[in-house]
């Protein structure tokens, strides 16, 4: 496990500081999903930003230029990516534990639980962003389940106040509008622009994270309502999963087939109204 500090204030003192923290699977993956985080504690002395990711980082597809480099390389790149990416977003700390896929997808995730557990006890943060259930990317569901498992073993008093579902590699536009958080990411374009630029070896011209980050923000407040103006110009999307914080017998399977049932009848419902069955 390594622990990053920005602005190199002592390991204790940094880490009680952090009110908002991301647990990411990927380097660049708390730059896309949990954006609103950053800007809520960029030059912001009350709000401090901890990042989390788990993965090495070193399964991906490899950019024209990096075909020779060696997994243990390609994951010491991404590594120093994701530190720029947190000295440029000031974050309070920014931990990268470094574990293949392999073992963040295993049902057996007693290892991975352990070490999130323990930046969660040092950290207590007030609001978590980590990857929504339905995302498609298996990984991702991966860190979900660790999260929510290490988070169940924290006294109650120590848990956080909100977990948030995000947006990655499925975004939540099909989100019944009643169940759906947004999240408003208006305002510092260039530091949201130049966030996801800072992992230089994902972003090719095939694989334009950074325009496909941004455009989505904007096409989900843009189309949110067909017939009003949107406030924001910029939102993403996320699935409150904060019931399940306290709620440890409510099974995610369940929570997540409901709300696409939700979905599913909401479609259904305005087909039949149209078509007068």
């Amino acid at each position: 496990m390594n622990l990053y500090i920005p602005d190199g204030v002592e390991r204790e003192r940094a880490l009680q500081r952090c009110n908002y923290m991301a647990v990411g699977a990927h380097q660049d993956d708390l730059e896309i999903m949990a954006y609103h985080g950053i800007l809520n504690c960029y030059n912001n002395s009350e709000n401090w930003f901890c990042g989390v990711t788990m993965a090495d980082g070193c399964g991906g597809p490899r950019k024209k230029g990096y075909e020779k480099f060696s997994s243990k390389e390609i994951s010491a790149i991404r590594n120093k990516e994701q530190n720029i990416a947190a000295d440029l977003g000031q974050y309070g700390a920014m931990f990268q534990f470094n574990l293949p896929s392999s073992a963040i997808k295993s049902p057996n995730k007693k290892g991975v639980v352990s070490k999130l557990l323990e930046v969660l006890q040092a950290v207590k943060p007030r609001v978590v962003y980590t990857h929504n259930p339905a995302d498609k990317h298996d990984t991702h569901v991966g860190v979900l389940l660790a999260t929510l498992q290490a988070i169940h073993q924290l006294p109650l008093a120590d848990r956080p106040d909100k977990l948030y579902g995000c947006e990655v590699w499925r975004d939540l536009d099909w989100l019944d509008d009643v169940a759906k958080i947004r999240l408003n990411v208006t305002g510092h374009d260039e530091l949201a622009l130049s966030l996801i630029k800072c992992f230089e070896s994902q972003v090719t011209d095939k694989k334009r994270y950074d325009l496909a980050t941004l455009g989505r923000r904007r096409a989900n407040a843009t189309y949110s309502d067909a017939h009003s103006n949107s406030v924001e110009e910029q939102v993403t999307y996320a699935m409150d999963l904060s019931d399940l914080i306290r709620n440890e017998s409510q099974s995610l399977i369940e929570y997540t087939l409901q709300q696409i049932k939700t979905f599913e009848n909401k479609v259904c419902s305005i087909l039949s109204n149209q078509l007068g069955e």
